[in-house]
C-alpha cells in the first residue's frame, strides 16, 4: 500500500510528539475496519473475519495502542480453562496460538473476546476518536474484532485468571471506542468495571422505561453477585426499581450479595433449571418484570423465560446464550415476554458504570474481592 511519512506537532493536533513521524497510509480505509480483513477478504465486519491484519503501518483514521493487560471474556475463558482442565499453560498457549493464527484475541468456540487496557501509541491524522499518545486507555469494543499482536509470549501470566498481563499492539478502528482511564481507580478495577459496563447502561433504561409508565419493576438477576450482575443490581436500584432479587448459585456467593444488601432477596438456584429457578423466584417476590441473565454457562433461556411475568422482559447478557433457544423456548411457552440481547454499548455507559462503583461501597468491594482473588 501507498504510505508517505507524515510529521506532526503535538501543539497543534496532539497525534504524537513533537516533530515525531509515523507511517500513513495514504489510500482510504473503513472507518469499521474492513480494510484490516484478510479472510474472508473484503466479505465479512472484522469480529465475523477468520483473520484479520495486525501489523503493518497505521491509515489515517486508526490508533494503534501499547498494550498492557487484555481481560479475557467470562464465557471464553471458562471454556478454555475447563477444555484444558485447569492447566494455565496449556490455556495460555491456546490464547497465544488464537492471538497469532487470527491477529485478534477471539475465542474460536463461544466468538468472544474481552477487552484491554493501555497506552496511546500512535494516532492518525484522520482518527475522530479524540485521543492523543499517552493517553492510557481502556477498549470499549471487544478484542473479537480488535487487531491484535502478543510480543512476550504472555510470560507473566499463569493462564488461570480472566486478567491477562501481557506486551503487543493493537489498532482502534475510526468507529471503536475507547475511554481514558479514570485517575481515582486502579487501573484493573476500571478495566473490570468497564468490561461489563454494558450491562448496568441497559439495565438503567429498562427500568427507567417502567417507572416512566408509573411502574416500580420487580427485578431479578441471575448471577447477581459477579460483576455485570453487582452493577445490574445497583443500576436497577438507582433507575428506580421496586423489589430486587439476586440468584446465585452457591452459599458463599449468596452470603456475600446478602452482606451488600444490593438486592432485597436472595436466592440460590441453578440457573439451568426451568422449574427450580421458577419456583426460587416465587417464593422471593416473583415472577420478574425484569429478568438479566449476567451467568456464563448455558441453557438458562428458558428458565429465564419462566421466572418472567407475561410482558416482561428479558435482558441477556451472557456470552453462552443461545438466541435460537431463546426465541424458540418463548414460542414453545407461549410467553409473552421482550427479549433483549445486551450488545455492550449504550451512550454514556462507561461512565454509568463508574459513577455506580464509585457511589455503592458494595459494589467497590464485590469488585475488590474479586481483584484479590
Amino acid at each position: 500500500m501507498d504510505a508517505v511519512k507524515v510529521t506532526f506537532d503535538r501543539k497543534c493536533c496532539g497525534c504524537v510528539s513533537a516533530n515525531e513521524e509515523i507511517l500513513v497510509r495514504t489510500t482510504s480505509s473503513s472507518p469499521v475496519g474492513m480494510h484490516r480483513v484478510v479472510d474472508p477478504a473484503g466479505a465479512a465486519l472484522p469480529q465475523a473475519a477468520r483473520v484479520l491484519d495486525a501489523g503493518g503501518d497505521l491509515w489515517p483514521d486508526e490508533v494503534r495502542i501499547d498494550v498492557e493487560t487484555l481481560n479475557l471474556d467470562a464465557a471464553s475463558f471458562r471454556q478454555l480453562s475447563e477444555k484444558h482442565a485447569g492447566d494455565g499453560d496449556a490455556v495460555r498457549a491456546e490464547v497465544l496460538d488464537i492471538v497469532a493464527t487470527r491477529g485478534k484475541m477471539q475465542n474460536p468456540v463461544t466468538g468472544s473476546g474481552g477487552m484491554l487496557i493501555g497506552t496511546v501509541a500512535e494516532v492518525g491524522p484522520q482518527s475522530p476518536l479524540g485521543l492523543a499518545v499517552g493517553d492510557r486507555v481502556a477498549t470499549l469494543v471487544s478484542l473479537s474484532l480488535t487487531p491484535l499482536q502478543l510480543t512476550d509470549g504472555l510470560e507473566r501470566w499463569d493462564g488461570r485468571s480472566e486478567r491477562v498481563p501481557a506486551a503487543g499492539t493493537a489498532v482502534l478502528f475510526g468507529r471503536s471506542i475507547a475511554a481514558r482511564l479514570p485517575e481515582d481507580l486502579s487501573p484493573e478495577l476500571a478495566l473490570m468495571v468497564m468490561d461489563v459496563c454494558g450491562a448496568p447502561a441497559l439495565v438503567s433504561r429498562v427500568v427507567g422505561e417502567y417507572v416512566e409508565r408509573g411502574v416500580s419493576p420487580t427485578v431479578v438477576v441471575l448471577g447477581g453477585a459477579g460483576k455485570s450482575g453487582s452493577l445490574s443490581l445497583a443500576a436497577a436500584r438507582s433507575a428506580g426499581a421496586g423489589h430486587l432479587i439476586g440468584v446465585v448459585p452457591f452459599e458463599r456467593e449468596a452470603d456475600q450479595l446478602t452482606t451488600s444488601g444490593l438486592a432485597d432477596r436472595v436466592v440460590i438456584a441453578d440457573a439451568r433449571s426451568p422449574l427450580g429457578l421458577a419456583d426460587a423466584v416465587a417464593t422471593a417476590g416473583g415472577p420478574a418484570d425484569v429478568t438479566v441473565v449476567c451467568v456464563d454457562v448455558p441453557g438458562c433461556e428458558q428458565p429465564a423465560i419462566l421466572a418472567t411475568a407475561q410482558g416482561g422482559t428479558i435482558i441477556f447478557f451472557s456470552m453462552a446464550t443461545s438466541f435460537s433457544a431463546a426465541a424458540l423456548g418463548a414460542e414453545g411457552l407461549a410467553a409473552d415476554v421482550r427479549m433483549l440481547v445486551g450488545n455492550g454499548y449504550v451512550p454514556g455507559h462507561a461512565d454509568l458504570a463508574l459513577d455506580l462503583v464509585r457511589g455503592s461501597a458494595a459494589v467497590r468491594t464485590l469488585f475488590e474481592g474479586r481483584l484479590s482473588e
